[in-house]
């Protein structure tokens, strides 16, 4: 048998006989990148110590059952705000539709943890609320009611606010890409508005709207900020208390091995809510979404609907962080807050850059080389961003600083040497794990980038000579300019807002934007936090405004009819002058 027949013999696994340098790169990557995530797991197999003993038999059904009613809670939130408005903004016409379809995604740039902070400083005993309440009823303290924001209620309302635009942004891309003869067939059969939604529309965009509610619920399991600040006892706050706390590394890991299941469960939950369920459009025919005309009270309702959650998630907490600002100029005009905002920039600008690096690399070995290895390799490398920021900077430390002392210990024996710390507690270890972290955020958007080059490019760059690595940097680059901007954009921010991970690693003495918010907050002076957090909300606009600038083109048949009417321009006859004929 020659050797092309026995290379044909294993499809799958590699795209040639044996594994090639981008599929060797991509697996080593994933392997690297898969490391912290390992660490969290193996923990699960080492004896139980005293810690996690205590902690199993008083906190854990505590840490638990709090977890699942915020995702119960959050869940429900997001699910009865972000359907809706999607619908009412896609299919509906009502004043201010234009306005709200884009405002709606402003939550979006607004930290869970800094809207908590807000939120307190407004509504606390001695916030403006409750004294204005006192001014006008000349009631004292415990003659009235009113409701407390530091409570769970609390902090299910506040991720609410700020995660619906998950549930909104994929269920609103679902129906714009819905064909509208489905929609004129239900009406023919009888359908009115509400009818057609709930019996055609929505069932179509269900697996968009599972998959944004999945993403919400990743990031209430993620979230250390808001429910630190309002003290309630979840999983990413026992973690950093079992660390800092008890000081027990290990069963720290145990508890974000916990923590991770969670987040693998509701990976699967997702997965198994489209297996048996599939939903085709079998038209290819695509024209301009059918407007149902609101008047009267029923456009007022699509008014308020929109308008309440931009309100609150955004509008409100921002005015109020820009009144804190102006009365805290001292706070943000020195030198301190501008290397603060100096040191934030270059964090994320590194991260960013690593984090893209990376994803081309692995996006350009799959289409290089394929075969199921890559595949699965490009995978694992992008589950980081399902895994929360707690998990992945317990799963960082641990190895690291076992590397540290283990080399510290040799070199002392041997040498008489210290080397200390070379990657715990530097910005190595912090790098690595927003590496982790995002990757699949550039991942995603360069797969997208490098999937709309034809593969005749690459083989005409061959044809002239050039190996991949010259293909990649003189032709790919080159073509992928905006695509790369925009992923190192949307991971820039992400940095710029991640909070537990930057906690955990970062080098003694080195505070970010996020930090310095946490830090002035968790010490009550919330005005003297909102210039920190007024920053990190106006970077976070970028990429609320570049989805608001492509969403629009997410329809089938968007360009299509773009062009027909260039086509139809061009075709015109010429308008001659009055007096003028035509040769």
């Amino acid at each position: 048998m020659s050797s092309r027949a026995r290379r044909t013999r294993t499809p799958g696994l590699f795209s040639r006989g044996r594994p090639g340098a981008w599929q060797i790169l991509s697996v080593l990557v994933a392997l690297i990148l898969a490391l912290p995530v390992l660490v969290i797991f193996a923990h699960v197999f080492l004896p139980a110590g005293d810690v996690w003993v205590h902690l199993r038999q008083t906190l854990l059904g505590e840490y638990v059952r709090n977890s699942l009613l915020l995702l119960f809670g959050v869940g429900v939130g997001v699910l009865v705000i972000g359907i809706p408005v999607a619908w009412l903004v896609s299919v509906c016409e009502f004043p201010g539709r234009r306005l709200f379809q884009w405002a709606l995604m402003l939550p979006l740039a607004m930290p869970a943890y800094i809207i908590a902070y807000t939120y307190t400083g407004m509504l606390d005993f001695t916030g403006p609320v409750q004294v204005l309440i006192r001014d006008i009823t000349g009631l004292g303290y415990g003659q009235y009611w009113f409701p407390e924001i530091r409570s769970l209620t609390g902090a299910m309302l506040m991720l609410t606010l700020v995660l619906y635009p998950y549930v909104y942004l994929l269920t609103r891309a679902a129906f714009l890409e819905q064909s509208v003869c489905v929609l004129e067939v239900s009406r023919t059969l009888g359908s009115g508005p509400y009818s057609g939604f709930l019996r055609v529309a929505l069932p179509l965009a269900r697996p968009a709207v599972i998959a944004g509610l999945t993403l919400a619920l990743m990031e209430v399991l993620a979230d250390y900020g808001t429910v630190a600040y309002f003290g309630i006892p979840t999983f990413t706050t026992g973690i950093f208390r079992t660390w800092y706390g008890l000081a027990d590394p290990g069963a720290a890991a145990q508890l974000a091995a916990v923590l991770l299941s969670f987040v693998f469960i509701l990976i699967l939950l997702e997965r198994w809510s489209r297996m048996r369920a599939r939903f085709h459009h079998t038209s290819s025919r695509y024209s301009t979404l059918p407007r149902y005309q609101l008047r009267g009270w029923k456009a007022a309702g699509a008014v308020a609907a929109c308008l309440i959650p931009v309100l609150l998630g955004f509008l409100v907490p921002a005015a109020q962080l820009t009144i804190w600002a102006l009365r805290t100029t001292e706070q943000w005009l020195n030198p301190e807050f501008a290397g603060l905002v100096l040191n934030t920039f270059y964090l994320a600008a590194l991260a960013a850059v690593i984090a893209v690096v990376l994803a081309l690399l692995l996006a350009y070995a799959r289409r290089m080389e394929g075969g199921l290895i890559t595949g699965i390799a490009v995978r694992v490398a992008g589950l980081g961003y399902a895994v929360p920021g707690t998990v992945i900077a317990i799963g960082v430390m641990l190895p690291f600083a076992w590397f540290d002392n283990t080399l510290d210990g040799f070199m002392r024996m041997h040498f008489g040497i210290s080397t200390g710390l070379l990657l715990s507690g530097t910005l190595a270890a912090l790098l690595f794990a927003y590496a982790v972290r995002f990757l699949a955020v550039s991942l995603q958007t360069v797969e997208a980038g490098l999937g709309k080059i034809k593969p005749s490019m690459d083989d005409a760059a061959r044809s002239l000579g050039m190996r991949p690595l010259a293909t990649l940097t003189r032709v790919h680059l080159p073509i992928m300019r905006g695509t790369l901007l925009t992923a190192l954009l949307l991971v820039f921010v992400d940095v710029l807002k991640e909070l537990p991970a930057t906690l955990i690693l970062r080098p003694f003495d080195f505070n970010t934007l996020a930090v310095r918010a946490f830090e002035l907050a968790g010490d009550e002076r919330l005005a003297e936090s909102s210039s920190a957090a007024l920053a990190i909300v106006l970077v976070g606009l970028l990429p609320v405004i570049l989805i608001s600038l492509t969403i629009e083109r997410s329809r089938p048949g968007q360009t299509q009819r773009a062009r027909a009417r260039k086509r139809r321009t061009d075709d015109a006859p010429l308008a001659l002058p009055a007096g003028a004929q035509a040769s």
